[in-house]
């Protein structure tokens, strides 16, 4: 299959773009489009058969529910069942954005959309040229990040081409993503909202919102054998660069002696070692193979919009063994280490 890759600027949009775009997804194709998260993969949410191309392009378990893009507040009313006053609440103050809620599912979402499920996430993003793409496609997209199953999510075009190229009918490059971590996903289904998986909007955004909000165990690395993913991104190992990834948590200078230990061990090897580390500590390790710095610690929207393009590059520089310090800051932490412990097999070593 050949894909056309196609530049937009969310300033200017070009319209002809769009309705091409859009008439791939009405006659059962998948474009991969930009969000303020990551890069998503889109297909329409409403047929069956392209929910099982996008399964089939991303290499992803069928049992790993897809979100349904709407672009428009009347429409959450045609996909989900039960909306009650706190969703509405939540959509106000964070809609459009990267907010994703569960709702109970209407018969016109197949289950090869939600993963076999009775309910069906639904997600408003706030990016121009994915808002426009959706109205013209029909207004129902269902779309998972736009990588082959396992990897790091794609922040950019260039990643989305490394994956999908040849898997799907186009790519829709519009820059870089604002955000780079996947949206929060909270179910609205039971009597107290939960968190399924954390993003941007915080659990503690959440709950000044609405009072009470509980988390799912997986939300911190706990799995209950044989459960079927409610949402993306609960089950199964995610993010993952093909090198052995580390994270080191503890008190600074024990972490940077940690890993400094481990990088002259890997060298002595033979082996090709990346360092994951910020402003305050990446002049300690000064001889690895990669140096990645995310950014001062204190700027935490820095270190998530870097997080998935410094995993792709330890697999672009084929690194072998990745020793990243944990990053437990004030807001985002949570996200970003949900996302960094899914990274490495929740491989971490307290020090």
């Amino acid at each position: 299959m050949h894909t056309r890759i196609v530049t937009i600027n969310e300033e200017k949009i070009d319209a002809g773009i769009i309705k091409e775009a859009g008439d791939i997804i009405k006659s059962g194709g998948l474009v991969a489009f930009p969000t303020e998260t990551v890069y998503g993969l889109g297909g329409n949410a409403l047929d069956p058969e392209a929910s099982r191309k996008i399964y089939a392009a991303k290499g992803r378990p069928s049992d790993n529910p897809l979100i349904v893009h709407i672009y428009r507040m009347e429409d959450l009313y045609e996909v989900a069942a039960d909306v009650g006053s706190k969703a509405l609440k939540l959509a106000e103050m964070f809609w459009p954005g990267p907010l994703t809620m569960i709702f109970n599912r209407k018969d016109i979402v197949p289950k090869e959309t939600t993963g076999g499920l009775d309910t069906v996430a639904v997600r408003m993003p706030d990016n121009r040229i994915a808002a426009e793409f959706i109205k013209a496609s029909g207004g129902f997209i269902a779309a998972p990040s736009a990588n082959l199953s396992g990897r790091p999510s794609p922040t950019s075009a260039k990643h989305v081409t490394e994956d999908m190229n040849g898997r799907i009918e186009m790519i829709i490059d519009g820059g870089s993503s604002v955000i780079g971590l996947e949206s929060t996903i909270v179910d609205m289904t039971g009597a107290v909202p939960m968190i399924l998986r954390p993003g941007y909007i915080s659990g503690e955004m959440v709950r000044e919102a609405l009072g009470d909000v509980d988390y799912d165990p997986a939300v911190f690395g706990k799995q209950t054998e044989g459960m079927r993913p409610k949402a993306p991104g609960m089950k199964y190992r995610h993010y993952a660069p093909k090198g052995e990834l580390t994270i080191v948590k503890g008190r600074r200078d024990a972490v940077v002696g940690y890993m400094k230990e481990g990088l002259a061990k890997g060298l002595a090897q033979g082996k090709r070692v990346g360092i994951i580390a910020t402003d305050e500590t990446i002049g300690n390790y000064g001889n690895a193979t990669l140096l990645m710095n995310m950014g001062a610690r204190e700027d935490e929207e820095s270190i998530a919009r870097h997080l998935y393009s410094v995993l792709r590059e330890c697999d672009d520089k084929e690194i072998d063994i990745i020793y990243s310090e944990d990053f437990e800051t004030p807001r985002m932490g949570q996200a970003i280490m949900n996302r960094l412990i899914k990274a490495a097999g929740h491989n971490i070593i307290e020090v």
